[in-house]
C-alpha cells in the first residue's frame, strides 16, 4: 500500500465556529500551518491570533474564499443552513484540492431526530455545489469540538467517506496526525449513515447526560484501517 498524500497546511472555512475552531487548534498543535476563514475576515483574524498565541503555530485569519485558496487541503465546518452557499462561493478555489466537508443536516429545533435533505445527504449537496473538480471527502460528523480544542483524548473513531480513495486516505492520515483514529468507511454514498447517526448520538447525549459528546468506536480492526474498500 502506498503512503497517503501528506500536506503541511490546512484551510478551515467556517473556522470561527465550534468544530472549525477545535479542528484549527488541533491542527496547529500538530505543527501544521493553519488558515482560518470566515465571512467576517476580522473575526477570522481574531480567532487565528488566539490559536497562534496558544500553540506557537502559524495561524492566519481571512475571508472564506481567500482561505480556501491558501490551504493545501480545505475543511468546511459550517452549519447545514450555510453549506451550499459556502461551498458554491469557494468552488473555484478548491479545484484539484481535497475538500473535507463536515456538514450534518441538522434541522433545529429537533436536532436529535434524523431529517435528511431532499438530495438524500449533505454529501450529495456538497458534491453538487463543488462540482467534479474538487476531491470531496466527508467526515468528522460526530467528533467532539470541545475535546479537539482542549487536546483531551477522543475515544471515538472518525468515519471518512469518499469515492476518491487516495483523498480519503489523506484525511485518514490527517485524523491520525491530530491524535484520532481515521477509519475508511467507503464511498461518498455511505456518508448518509454517519450523517443520520449524528442525530442519534445527539439524542444519546441528552438522554444519558454526556456533555462531551458520545462517539462511535469500530471494533475488530487494528490501529489503521485498510484503504481498499
Amino acid at each position: 500500500m502506498s503512503e497517503p498524500e501528506s500536506f503541511e497546511s490546512i484551510a478551515i472555512v467556517g473556522g470561527t465556529g465550534a468544530l472549525g475552531g477545535g479542528l484549527a487548534m488541533a491542527c496547529a498543535r500538530a505543527g501544521m500551518t493553519v488558515f482560518i476563514g470566515s465571512r467576517d475576515g476580522a473575526r477570522a483574524a481574531a480567532a487565528a491570533a488566539e490559536i497562534a498565541a496558544a500553540t506557537g503555530a502559524s495561524v492566519t485569519g481571512m475571508d472564506n474564499v481567500a482561505c480556501a485558496q491558501a490551504g493545501d487541503i480545505v475543511a468546511v465546518t459550517v452549519p447545514a443552513a450555510s453549506q451550499v452557499a459556502t461551498l458554491e462561493s469557494i468552488a473555484a478555489a478548491t479545484a484539484g484540492k481535497i475538500v473535507l466537508d463536515t456538514t450534518v443536516p441538522l434541522v433545529p429545533p429537533k436536532v436529535a431526530r434524523v431529517q435528511m435533505p431532499a438530495e438524500g445527504s449533505a454529501a450529495n449537496r456538497a458534491a453538487a455545489a463543488l462540482g467534479s473538480e474538487a476531491r470531496l471527502v466527508t467526515g468528522f460528523h460526530s467528533v467532539s469540538a470541545q475535546k479537539l480544542r482542549s487536546g483531551e483524548a477522543i475515544a471515538g473513531d472518525v468515519l471518512l467517506f469518499s469515492d476518491d480513495v487516495a483523498a480519503r486516505a489523506a484525511i485518514v492520515a490527517l485524523a491520525e496526525r491530530i491524535g484520532l483514529r481515521g477509519v475508511h468507511a467507503g464511498p461518498l454514498a455511505n456518508s448518509v449513515a454517519a450523517e443520520a447517526l449524528t442525530s442519534v448520538l445527539i439524542g444519546i447525549n441528552k438522554r444519558y447526560n454526556v456533555p462531551e459528546g458520545a462517539g462511535i468506536v469500530v471494533t475488530g480492526i487494528g490501529p489503521r484501517a485498510d484503504a481498499s474498500a
